[in-house]
């Protein structure tokens, strides 16, 4: 095994981070503080991200620590305390387990119809490891992609991490592809996680190859890659032993006509310093992929107009494609990290003026919510009244995307659901047929019924 794939499974989980030099290193408050969250909140972070990405000379200031390790206030004071008072009551285990399962609940673990809008059904039975939300696009949650090189503390995906019980995965792709033989309207698969970067060349392949080589499933044009591996382990595409096996794998995908698109998160600038992350977007390129960036926006971490401008022309200067600009979700530590949706979008507005066309390609700031992605354009003030201009990049219902939609204006709103119509209507355009949606209708994604 080489010394890089060695260095790949030397990960940092919280027992093992008492026991190292990372540990020492911070004020012993802060100490106490990890221990309190993480166990609430999953935390694990890779050697790679320690010691190349972190400046230890200002932890607390640096934006790769805010990504990767977990904050006090990331809890509610009320759940902290009860956590706390546990840990230094010296509670036994299932005890503090029991709590933990308790705080999860309430801090919404599935939003927007995962579990319930998102789930799709073949021959009246849900299709394990599989989300469907619109038309064209289909999610595919690999068992073995079920972890991550680092986990990022803002993740929406924090439930699949914190036990098996109620997570996504499938254990082959049979299921999958029996499904989208019976969708020939699905033009995309999404591979995610978890990430699936995280398995070995042979285990991804295994579950690629079959869809690739059946002649009924010509109509997937797509094959997407959520990935955070370009910036927490470059050497995925680099130094790992099967990373020509890799790459060889993604020169089969294009040759065969299929787009490839690995779509990287990445969260901040400082992400992009080791060498190695050019290194591993050019050999990746190389093989005809292309890499599409995406983030959400972060209270903390990323708020700021000259963190984006960097992040895109870097991203754009590598040949890289920025693609979307979230907002944070309504889930897991979502008060600690949301913006308000009036700040977001002057974030976004100035980032875009700063950089040139080839970087204008971010849209956002958008919301995955349950009706779909929405975008937030601008504020204006229409018929003396001031307002949200909103549209619809992606919608349950097809027909809703691009349709523009007013807000009544709200300077505190962070989320989608705080937002209520503008001039004096009841109700959103939608919201009739997303609410027979919401009552088991079931429709198949982008149709409405």
């Amino acid at each position: 095994m080489s010394a890089a794939r060695t260095q790949r499974f030397s990960a940092y989980g919280l027992s093992r981070l008492r026991r190292s030099e990372w540990f020492d290193r911070l004020p012993e408050e802060r100490r106490f503080d990890i221990e309190v969250v993480s166990r609430v909140l999953p935390f694990r972070v890779n050697e790679f991200v320690l010691r190349e990405l972190i400046d230890w000379d200002a932890p607390l200031d640096d934006p790769v620590f805010r990504l990767t390790f977990p904050h006090r206030e990331m809890l509610r004071p009320e759940a902290y305390e009860a956590m706390a008072g546990l840990l230094r009551s010296g509670a036994p285990r299932q005890e503090t387990e029991r709590l933990a399962r308790s705080l999860r609940a309430a801090l919404n673990p599935h939003p927007a119809g995962q579990q319930t809008l998102n789930v799709p059904e073949l021959d009246g039975r849900a299709v394990p490891g599989v989300q469907h939300k619109y038309a064209d696009t289909v999610l595919f949650f690999p068992s073995a992609g079920q972890t991550c090189h680092s986990y990022c503390t803002f993740c929406f995906r924090w439930p699949q991490f914190v036990g098996a019980e109620d997570r996504f995965s499938a254990k082959d792709s049979a299921g999958l592809a029996a499904y989208l033989k019976a969708h020939p309207e699905v033009t995309d698969i999404l591979i995610t996680g978890g990430d699936p970067m995280v398995m070995r060349t042979h285990r991804l392949a295994g579950y690629l190859e079959p869809l690739l080589s059946d002649p009924d499933l010509a109509h997937i044009r797509t094959i997407r890659i959520g990935t955070k591996s370009l910036t927490f382990w470059p050497h995925r595409y680099v130094h790992d032993e099967d990373a020509e096996d890799l790459l060889a794998l993604f020169r089969r995908i294009v040759a065969g006509g299929r787009h490839l698109a690995l779509m990287a998160h990445v969260n901040h600038w400082r992400e992009m310093r080791s060498p190695l992350f050019g290194e591993a977007v050019r050999r990746i390129r190389s093989t005809g992929a292309v890499i599409r960036t995406q983030a959400p926006l972060l209270a903390h971490i990323n708020d700021d107009p000259d963190v984006w401008s960097a992040l895109w022309q870097q991203q754009v200067a590598l040949g890289m494609i920025p693609y979307y600009l979230f907002v944070e979700r309504d889930t897991g530590a979502d008060h600690y990290f949301q913006v308000p949706l009036e700040r977001a979008w002057r974030i976004y507005a100035e980032s875009v003026r700063r950089v040139s066309g080839l970087a204008r390609t971010v849209r956002g700031p958008s919301m995955s919510c349950g009706p779909g992605k929405v975008e937030v354009q601008g504020v204006a003030e229409i018929r003396g009244e001031r307002v949200f201009v909103l549209r619809f990049l992606q919608g349950r219902n097809a027909a809703w995307t691009h349709q523009p939609f007013f807000a009544a204006h709200d300077p505190a709103a962070t989320w989608f659901d705080e937002l209520r119509p503008a001039f004096g209507q009841s109700r959103f355009f939608f919201s009739d047929e997303y609410d027979a949606m919401t009552r088991g209708a079931r429709p198949v994604p982008g149709t409405g019924g």
